[in-house]
């Protein structure tokens, strides 16, 4: 549990930061004693052995989950003891379901009243909404328990009224959101017990949204469990990290060169600008996919991009930050229960989107470095299962991201084949 001296977190600037272990912390690469990629290892133990209450249990046996992955096997026996916790794990290995299992396995809805318990910070709205239905879906039998969701881009007196009605339980939002709610005494944070950053590299990379996180940490009490994740931890994040946290379990799942994604075929084409969209065309007809999503670099493309593959009779879909809120988390849904099979987007949809029926990603527009590259590419292949990533290297600039990729996470990327084995990439 976390007591921190809330004084340290005040103002830290990158000199400040400490990159040595605090003493007494649990550091536990996964991966320690084989120096080698390691993905989904599926344990011959279940859910039941995690000791969980039944009504979460029976809630997990009916999402079709029998076995925890890697990252759950070694986080959430800790976390539900109310351990602090730092988890870095690739996309697709079912970090969110050690939050959301950790914080409904402790709450007692007996005892909780009508306080906020938990609060659940991320820094996009649709992620926001996705946490939200996991704890939905996950408190299935534990009907008493309330989780809402709290984001920018709707009125705050929408938000005023819904807590003024009831107090969630559980409230998950984005920083902005969340600091004014508390700041109009709307939402009182003075018994939370649980405090959790999900892509929490993103939120503290961030100046403004940084303070904006130390802001509200500050309004919580001294003594909770703090939890953070991601799929990418720089040296630079880690220690700023570990300030919010009292002696964290440190789980670092394929830590470093070794972050790459199981069952994934990558590939690039060499093209000019000029020939990105008659190459995209072609791979649409050829490929077979479930859902696919096209990456491009700016709002302006992505309303381009959506317009002529509509125009070329591919149904396709746009999501990007220039849209109001509630286009954009319908379109999200849309795309979730598969009325949309293709989705244009901007690097917004690109961390922490969990669409299961993803298996291709294209990216039109290569991202701007390797870490983005990971979460993109990371839409396809999730917990395990086959995928394909295609990039688009039209500049020197493409090919130098493509290098840092590669040499990074020790990854072969080759030319794409004139044809591709559907087997390859498309689960049977």
């Amino acid at each position: 549990m976390s007591e921190v001296d809330i004084a340290e977190l005040t103002e830290y600037d990158s000199e400040e930061e400490e990159t040595s272990t605090a003493t007494g912390t649990e550091k536990k690469p996964a991966d320690a004693k084989k120096n080698e990629d390691t993905y989904v290892a599926i344990h011959s133990s279940g859910f039941r052995e995690f000791l969980l209450k039944p009504e979460l249990l029976r809630a997990i046996a009916e999402c079709g989950f029998e076995h925890p992955s890697e990252v759950q096997h070694e986080c959430i026996p800790q976390a539900i003891l109310g351990t602090d916790v730092i988890c870095q794990a690739k996309s697709g290995m079912g970090k969110t379901a050690v939050f959301v299992l950790a914080v409904l396995q402790q709450l007692d809805p007996a005892t909780v009243g009508t306080n906020t318990s938990c609060l659940v910070l991320c820094h996009t709205r649709e992620l926001a909404y996705q946490i939200c239905h996991e704890f939905d879906r996950f408190k299935k039998y534990l009907p008493q328990l309330k989780a809402n969701v709290f984001y920018g881009g709707v009125p705050v007196s929408t938000h005023l009224e819904i807590l003024q009605k009831e107090t969630p339980h559980i409230v998950i939002g984005t920083p902005g959101r969340v600091l004014q709610l508390v700041e109009s005494k709307a939402l009182k944070l003075n018994n939370v017990k649980y405090f959790v950053l999900d892509e929490c590299d993103k939120m503290l990379e961030s100046l403004d949204m940084r303070r904006d996180v130390q802001k509200i940490f500050k309004m919580t009490p001294h003594d909770k469990q703090v939890m953070m994740f991601s799929a990418t931890l720089s040296d630079t994040v880690r220690p700023v990290v570990k300030k919010f946290m009292h002696n964290p379990l440190e789980i670092y799942i394929n830590d470093g060169s070794k972050l790459t994604l199981h069952g994934l075929k990558q590939y690039y084409v060499e093209l000019k600008e000029t020939e990105k969209n008659r190459k995209l065309v072609d791979l649409l007809d050829a490929l077979e996919f479930n859902q696919v999503v096209i990456f491009v670099r700016s709002v302006s493309r992505a309303g381009e991009l959506n317009k002529l593959l509509a125009e070329c009779n591919f149904p396709s879909s746009c999501i990007h930050g220039g849209m109001k809120q509630e286009e954009r988390i319908e379109k999200y849904k849309q795309f979730k229960e598969f009325k949309t099979r293709i989705m244009v987007a901007t690097d917004l949809f690109g961390r922490g989107i969990d669409i299961e029926r993803v298996n291709v990603v294209v990216n039109y527009d290569m991202p701007e470095n390797s870490d983005a590259y990971l979460h993109r590419v990371g839409r396809a292949g999730r917990f395990g299962t086959k995928g394909l990533a295609i990039s688009f290297v039209s500049s020197p600039e493409d090919g130098e991201v493509l290098n840092q990729v590669q040499s990074r996470f020790v990854v072969q990327v080759d030319k794409l084949p004139n044809e591709i084995d559907a087997s390859s990439y498309m689960n049977s």
